[in-house]
């Protein structure tokens, strides 16, 4: 699904990510963990087009993304969702959502000034798949109500749900359990487990390695914008390497 090649980007004399490759096979749920600072935001970015590399080269399936603008990526089948909450607190959960769909709606600026009929149709249309999506995430019963009044977990979901609403192929997920409690967090877990089971890849930055244990294929993890190791969560887990650059001493 997704093949990134020798990956670089340097923020002045920051080297962020330093020549990373990455193979994510479709249908599978590939985490990317590190320490803080260890590039993996940076790595999402490049991977939806929000930053443009500057050396390597991202395919999605067959078509190379390298050198397109952040909605083509969106327009190949990529969607992400964001370590800070970037929603539309003046919009309703359901407004939101359809916002995320403006890639599959098909509206001319005079059909929307005079609403003729294909217009409401399509509207109609589009609400009714957000409605669909918030059902899927568990946040039906918010639809109509402001963004700024959900808690911060259903925050989260109704991004998620945003993201969804764009049908991508390839899902960035960046920290969707941060800040959450257990049970939020379960939430999550059973989440991400239900997207894969729709055929969506996913790739998934988190912190909580107890989420990214019970739901990847595989780990990929980033020390100091460098590959460190990848490979299934458990062989990944008991890596004396990996040990090393969370703990900072030398594994026993």
């Amino acid at each position: 699904m997704l093949r990134a090649e020798n990956l670089a980007k340097r923020f002045g004399g920051v080297h962020a990510v330093r020549d990373v490759a990455l193979e994510v096979a479709s249908g599978t749920v590939h985490s990317i963990i590190g320490p803080n600072g260890a590039g993996k935001t940076t790595l999402l970015n490049l991977l939806s087009g929000i930053t443009r590399a500057d050396s390597g080269r991202i395919h999605l399936e067959a078509r190379e993304l390298t050198r397109c603008e952040t909605h083509e990526f969106a327009a190949a089948g990529i969607g992400r969702t964001f370590q800070n909450l970037q929603i539309f607190f003046n919009m309703t959960a359901a407004e939101n959502v359809i916002v995320g769909g403006w890639l599959h709606q098909a509206c001319s600026f005079f059909s929307a000034l005079l609403r003729t009929p294909s217009r409401i149709r399509a509207e109609r249309e589009a609400r009714a798949e957000a409605q669909a999506l918030l059902e899927f995430v568990g946040l039906a019963r918010w639809a109509d109500a402001d963004a700024d009044s959900l808690p911060y977990g259903a925050l989260k979901r109704l991004e998620i749900a945003r993201a969804l609403a764009g049908r991508p192929k390839l899902l960035l997920l960046d920290e969707p359990a941060a800040g959450l409690n257990p049970t939020e967090t379960r939430e999550i877990d059973e989440l991400i487990r239900r997207i894969a089971g729709r055929g969506v890849t996913v790739v998934l930055v988190e912190h909580n390695m107890k989420l990214v244990m019970e739901v990847s294929q595989r780990v990929l993890v980033l020390h100091e914008g460098r590959k460190l190791a990848e490979g299934e969560p458990r062989a990944v887990s008991a890596d004396p390497r990996v040990i090393e650059a969370y703990l900072g001493v030398e594994a026993c």
